[in-house]
């Protein structure tokens, strides 16, 4: 398990596919905020709620800086189909190797019903114009969580 993310530290580059395959970098957003979100898996509810959530929200971020990004370790063609069937309009990035969701601290160890086991941890980091962590959030709710976030930010 790695460590989790704090204020101040620098957000771990990174560039992964799109739901069409095409390469997306965080290094690419420098000059604007980024909500890098990581979520357990496309087309389940939880997460479902969870894009849908971003994508109604998606213009009130923008116009307040914020470019948002869902990490899951979903094939891109999965993305693909999520983004389809439910008309998102979030930037849904893959990292099937999980090689970003450990460097952000967002896949460890986890428990549900007693049993404990390794997953992607529900989180969502800030990052400001300079490529620096503003916010570090784990363990959050997929249900109301964007809400809280842009109360929080207090857009």
């Amino acid at each position: 398990m790695s460590e989790r993310l704090q204020p101040g530290d620098v957000a771990p580059d990174f560039t992964l596919p799109d739901a069409d395959g095409n390469e997306v970098s965080l290094s690419a957003h420098k000059g604007r905020k980024v909500i890098v979100y990581f979520y357990p898996a496309a087309l389940t509810p939880g997460c479902t709620k969870q894009a849908c959530d971003f994508t109604d929200n998606l213009t009130l971020l923008a116009d307040a800086g914020y470019d948002v990004l869902g990490i899951s370790p979903d094939a891109p063609e999965k993305l693909g189909k999520f983004r389809d069937k439910e008309n998102l309009k979030v930037t849904l990035l893959a990292d099937p190797d999980k090689k970003v969701l450990d460097a952000y601290g967002a896949f460890g160890e986890k428990m549900n019903y007693g049993k404990t086991y390794m997953g992607v941890i529900r989180s969502t980091i800030i990052v400001d114009e300079q490529g620096k962590v503003e916010k570090a959030l784990y363990n959050v709710r997929a249900t109301g969580h964007v809400a809280k976030i842009i109360k929080d930010l207090g857009i």
